[in-house]
């Protein structure tokens, strides 16, 4: 899930500036963590310490409230009850990451992501979107084919992956609906030919670009093994201690390779 938190890392700095090339610098003095890696780490520890996902999500997410949430999932943050609003919004498929590389079977992957995702975002888009950057993962890390993610993917769900990224980027735009990012982040790293290739690629589409960064960074950890030792090293200087023990401890027990 570290390909994740990094993807987020790299694109945060145009999520509000965003760019059409795959010439810029991974980090910056403006790059961060956002909301998508405080709950892609929520996510992680609740797998591993087999807790609620709405609680886990709940409590570190609220330990970072200017992380960057969106309005609507801010004010389920501060609710005392939060229950889910019906949302088809990317937030479901940027924290999904730790679901595809945890569990063993395509059924349990499926299931687990349903319920990461339904704790707030229970639009069948949301869940759906959720479900296919979990199971793009899972089958990146077990099948590595490329051919069968997008067949898989494109059977499953119904999403057109037989665009390109070049007939994508001229008029993409900023979208943080699932129907809007998911595919664009598959077709992203369905491209690449290294971890970084994907996230710059998912990036210079010029969207949300943290939340494309993230999904696409966690499906091309998955499918290419690691994630380049320097960008490891960055990710730890960005995340606080809290965050960063939640990863490696999550990252010794699932990632061994």
């Amino acid at each position: 899930m570290i390909g994740a938190i990094a993807g987020d890392i790299i694109g945060s700095v145009f999520e509000f500036d965003p760019i059409k090339t795959k010439d810029f610098p991974l980090f910056s003095a403006h790059s961060r963590f956002t909301d998508d890696s405080v709950l892609t780490i929520a996510v992680a520890r609740a797998i591993m310490d087999d807790r609620d996902y709405r609680r886990a999500l709940w409590e570190l997410g609220g330990e970072y409230p200017n992380a960057g949430f969106g309005g609507m999932f801010y004010r389920w943050l501060n609710s005392h009850d939060p229950q889910p609003y019906n949302s088809l919004g990317n937030g479901a498929a940027m924290r999904v990451s730790p679901v595809g590389f945890a569990f063993e079977t395509v059924d349990q992957v499926l299931q687990q992501a349903e319920r990461t995702a339904e704790v707030s975002h229970n639009h069948p888009e949301g869940v759906k979107g959720a479900q296919a950057t979990a199971l793009a993962i899972f089958l990146a890390r077990t099948a590595r084919d490329k051919d069968l993610i997008r067949a898989e993917i494109t059977d499953r769900f119904g999403y057109d992956l037989d665009r390109s990224t070049d007939e994508i980027r001229p008029s993409y735009t900023f979208d943080v609906t699932c129907p809007g990012t998911v595919p664009e982040a598959i077709i992203a790293f369905l491209e690449s030919d290294s971890y970084e290739d994907a996230v710059r690629t998912a990036v210079s589409l010029g969207g949300d670009s943290d939340t494309l960064g993230c999904i696409t960074g966690g499906i091309a950890q998955a499918y290419y093994g690691s994630v380049p030792a320097d960008i490891c090293s960055e990710v730890r200087e960005y995340l606080s201690d809290e965050l960063w023990s939640i990863t490696e401890r999550f990252c010794n027990r699932y990632l061994t390779e």
